[in-house]
């Protein structure tokens, strides 16, 4: 058996809002092992979902379901920014 064309439509949505938003946050952006940390915490906090081919979003989306998966997606993302680097900064106090 193969899955490995399943995956989450999120995880392509999430590293392009990390690599986005990573400017704003220079500390985090600073370590690649951060920015991964920053990726699976957002990941965690959207609802997977599941296909095996990209073009199957064309038509199991809506317009609404787009909007509202990139808000989630950003929001999701801002948060994870600001929760590794407050964990990150108390880290390096110890």
């Amino acid at each position: 058996m193969d899955f490995s064309s399943v995956h989450n439509i999120h995880e392509s949505a999430v590293f392009e809002a990390v690599s986005l938003a990573a400017p704003r946050y220079p500390v985090v952006a600073a370590s690649p092992d951060l920015l991964a940390d920053v990726a699976c915490v957002a990941l965690n906090r959207v609802s997977p979902r599941y296909i095996r081919h990209d073009v199957d979003l064309a038509f199991f989306l809506t317009e609404r379901e787009r909007a509202e998966n990139e808000r989630a997606i950003n929001e999701a993302v801002d948060h994870a920014f600001n929760f590794v680097q407050a964990r990150h900064a108390m880290a390096a106090r110890r």
